[in-house]
């Protein structure tokens, strides 16, 4: 994302399948990164229903979808200039 906006290193993109699943990704996350000592700049709600979280880390910012949103909006068209990096699948 540097070569593209100043704001940030890397968006991370991804969904759920249900406003509730998206709020226990996003949730994940921020536990997950917790153990680092690494915190967002915002709370999340644990019933936040607007079907897009927005986890800001400072040079990582992580945009939790529900699927139809995440089509809706389409960051990945937005932001197309920018370099994708694909991880690995957690299993």
């Amino acid at each position: 994302m540097r070569k593209v906006a100043s704001f940030c290193d890397y968006f991370i993109l991804c969904q759920g399948t249900s406003l509730r699943h998206t709020n226990a990704v996003a949730q994940g996350i921020v536990e997950d990164l917790a153990k680092d000592n690494l915190k967002p700049l915002s709370k999340v709600s644990p019933t936040d229903e607007s079907g897009w979280v927005v986890l800001d880390f400072v040079s990582v910012i992580a945009h939790v979808f529900y699927k139809p949103m995440r089509e809706f909006y389409g960051l990945e068209r937005l932001w197309s200039d920018a370099k994708k990096v694909s991880l690995p699948r957690k299993s």
